[in-house]
């Protein structure tokens, strides 16, 4: 026979959480012996080795009696749902690492690899961290509205860093973001550049036709980020309409 600390101690929990199982009812208080003490038998272990192993499963007190009294089909049906929840929680969790172990993969935590390439290669290219940030976080935008696409996009645009000009339109911005004047004369370089590309886009029949209401809320969404993360956005978007375009993040020709 067992005192309750011994009877805790052999089923590896506490004594007051011994208590705790007597006030709920989880386990039978047994009478006092002549000594004055408690003392536990077998079947006291077995039924609290019971409770703590439902317990550590994450089962709920209230559910754990119920299974102690369940006969023995019962309760293998209930062990079984038990198992099936934690195998759920498994795949959950082991989710959850990945992702957490997809924050040390900096750009690939939320984008394809087609795009984590063509921002690698503009990080080759000299181009600010400031900038880099930018198009990875309208990357993320871009993904979440049209993932289907996105591999395709990525692809597209790092076959257009062949460009030279394109090179230089990126670095002339870089440069630009990473200065202090709010109307720096190389925007208007840059907005040449633009124009000079989005003119030869549109002979080509290859600008984004605008689609529904989810595509203009993405368009102005990007804008959005772009007014939020640099003051010269709205700069930048002036000089594109004197030279005939509404912007340049879905540019459309304007009177």
């Amino acid at each position: 026979m067992l005192t309750i600390g011994q009877l805790a101690a052999y089923a590896g929990v506490t004594v007051r959480a011994v208590r705790h199982y007597h006030q709920v009812g989880l386990l039978p208080e047994p009478d006092r012996d002549a000594s004055g003490y408690r003392r536990y038998g077998a079947t006291a272990a077995v039924a609290l080795i019971k409770i703590r192993t439902l317990a550590n499963a994450g089962v709920p007190l209230a559910e754990i009696g119920r299974l102690l009294d369940a006969g023995e089909a019962a309760f293998a049906a209930a062990i079984r749902r038990i198992d099936d929840r934690l195998r759920d929680e498994i795949d959950r969790l082991e989710t959850s690492r990945k992702q957490i172990a997809g924050l040390t993969a900096g750009d690939g935590l939320a984008l394809p690899p087609a795009v984590v390439r063509y921002l690698d290669r503009l990080r080759e290219l000299g181009i600010s961290e400031r900038m880099l940030s930018g198009e990875r976080d309208g990357w993320i935008l871009l993904a979440a509205r049209w993932p289907d696409r996105v591999h395709e996009f990525g692809a597209m645009k790092l076959a257009q860093l062949d460009d030279p000009r394109l090179v230089r339109l990126y670095r002339l911005l870089s440069e630009i973001m990473d200065g202090d004047s709010a109307d720096d004369p190389r925007l208007a370089e840059a907005a040449d550049i633009m124009v000079e590309l989005t003119e030869e886009a549109e002979a080509a029949g290859a600008l984004e036709v605008r689609g529904n209401a989810q595509d203009e809320q993405l368009f102005a969404l990007l804008n959005s980020y772009a007014d939020e993360s640099d003051p010269r956005a709205e700069r930048m978007r002036e000089l594109m309409r004197a030279r005939g375009w509404s912007g340049w993040i879905h540019a459309e020709r304007v009177d």
